[in-house]
């Protein structure tokens, strides 16, 4: 059975265990309800997608653009997939149903096992691989909390090339202790908005204590990969991110038939949408009635007051313009403790899901997250990602509501939260 309450060593996978993680990733976009719209170039001088030929590795444009179901994931990336923690577990949470007195059952898949403590490392893996098979020697990125960050420094060390990373201002002033592991894994960090830039120089010209945001981050990662001739690596919103973010859904899917389960209620939070759309995307195809619910910051309501429209990807206005729910690319988020959450937009895959009622959404306050993440760490001993405490605390509110039905709940925790822990505020 590969349902643990317990964490097994990486290296001592049994053969049944390996057979686990997919040989192919899932790509959602032939089976959306309708044709997903293309992205868009923003000025008539330049073709912004055009730059994507500069600064995308050709593989990862490639698999952007397709529209192949399935594609085979490369053996060497399957084996750094075997050392960094896949699978993952899928854990039946038994602490937290008798806490909650309920009478079905509650499953969490837990990607905070990884070496890095988040999904994120599950994309920049591959990546950085195919970065480093054109020749590059150097990537370039942009984080909010920092768990991409610190994915694509790994990433970037297992494929013997340098990673440079731009750091949302409030989170590299917030959690020191992310900048440090990024550093530790060789990746070099700049607080954003940043003097390394002429975008980032406009910004802080008009506000030198700017705390930035992810749509920032990304204009100074993108036109610093423009200037210096390097490769971009895509964290979140992207296609070709939620194709490699599949293997969550994909592990979770064989698990579960292990288990004898079937789900009916799949919670995840989102930020940009990679691991939400990359654990519920392949269950979604598979359960064709299961309940799905997105669940966001109250402070970054994209959802429920934005609008779904053609956007700006990033604040630069670099990058090509996609169709999703956006509160607008300028949209500078408060300084709130989940940093992962901050971006102004969504997947397109995502807020098409959403915008025709398949994907169901929540906004969830600080006050109602910082609950579920006690709660969740006196049940079960985890003390999960600021991020992921918005999908748990819409998993109790629904259970909650929904105490004596026998429902099977799965909720994605997408990281663990041991570097976050100054959110726990003796007021709160």
């Amino acid at each position: 059975m590969f349902i643990y309450d317990t964490l097994m060593p990486i290296n001592m996978l049994s053969s049944q265990e390996k057979e686990l993680i997919p040989e192919n990733w899932y790509n959602v976009v032939p089976d959306l309800p309708e044709q997903l719209p293309p992205p868009i170039d923003n000025e008539a001088e330049r073709s912004s997608i055009e730059l994507l030929n500069r600064i995308l590795p050709k593989e990862v444009l490639r698999q952007e653009f397709t529209f192949q179901r399935y594609m085979k994931i490369p053996d060497d990336i399957r084996e750094i997939y075997e050392q960094i923690g896949r699978p993952t577990p899928l854990v039946r949470a038994r602490g937290l149903e008798q806490f909650l007195d309920y009478s079905g059952k509650i499953y969490f898949k837990y990607e905070g096992a990884t070496v890095t403590g988040s999904h994120k490392i599950n994309t920049a893996i591959p990546q950085a691989i195919y970065a480093a098979k054109e020749g590059v020697q150097k990537v370039v990125t942009e984080t909010g909390a920092g768990q991409w960050g610190t994915a694509t420094s790994v990433a970037a060390s297992f494929a013997g090339i340098k990673a440079k990373i731009f750091m949302v201002r409030i989170s590299y002033q917030q959690k020191p202790l992310r900048k440090k592991i990024m550093e530790l894994y060789g990746g070099t960090v700049s607080p954003s908005p940043s003097d390394e830039t002429r975008f980032g120089r406009n910004l802080l010209k008009d506000n030198p204590d700017h705390p930035g945001s992810l749509g920032i981050g990304i204009g100074e990662a993108v036109e610093y990969a423009l200037d210096h001739d390097l490769r971009y690596l895509v964290g979140s919103v992207f296609n070709s991110v939620l194709t490699h973010q599949s293997i969550i859904g994909l592990e979770t899917e064989k698990q579960l038939e292990i288990a004898g389960e079937e789900p009916d209620v799949l919670i995840g939070c989102v930020g940009g949408g990679s691991n939400f759309g990359g654990f519920s995307f392949p269950l979604i195809k598979k359960f064709k009635e299961v309940e799905v619910i997105a669940s966001t910051a109250a402070e970054v309501p994209k959802f429920s007051h934005g609008e779904y429209k053609y956007d700006y990807v990033d604040t630069a206005r670099i990058l090509p313009s996609v169709k999703m729910y956006s509160l607008g690319a300028d949209f500078v988020p408060e300084k709130i403790y989940a940093g992962g959450l901050r971006y102004h937009g969504a997947a397109p895959s995502l807020s098409m899901l959403v915008k025709t009622g398949r994907v169901a959404t929540r906004d969830e306050d600080e006050n109602h997250v910082i609950q579920a993440l006690k709660i969740f760490s006196k049940t079960q001993g985890i003390v999960a990602a600021p991020e992921s405490g918005h999908a748990l605390a819409s998993a109790i509110d629904y259970v909650r509501k929904h105490k004596h039905e026998k429902k099977t709940v799965v909720v994605n925790v997408s990281g663990h939260g041991l570097l976050d822990l100054s959110i726990f505020r003796d007021d709160k």
